[in-house]
């Protein structure tokens, strides 16, 4: 699931760069991609739930095709640590924006 992937560490450097009104737009941006690839990783994470169940009752070489999401699990720890970036760089030019948990 979505919520079990730790976000990746991605530079706040380049949201340096940017006034408050510029990471706001960002954070958007970001997020609606976060909300969106957790939506295919969460879909992915049920898909293979079924395939185990399927495999361990039915057909066991159906588990040969459990866990091969690793470009979305990727694609939601890429956005999760590039929301967290333009966090960081929110709180130190103080822009108070509140930002949501993607998950």
């Amino acid at each position: 699931m979505s919520s079990d992937i730790a976000p990746s560490y991605v530079s706040q450097a380049p949201y340096m760069n940017m006034n408050c009104k510029q990471l706001e737009a960002e954070a958007e941006t970001v997020s609606s991609r976060a909300i969106e690839a957790a939506g295919v990783q969460n879909k992915k994470a049920g898909n293979d739930a079924a395939l185990v169940g399927v495999g361990m009752v039915l057909f066991w070489p159906s588990l040969f095709f459990v866990g091969k999401d690793g470009a979305s699990s990727a694609t939601v720890a890429r956005l999760k640590g590039e929301m967290q970036a333009i966090e960081n760089a929110s709180n130190k030019k103080s822009c108070g924006i509140k930002f949501e948990t993607v998950t």
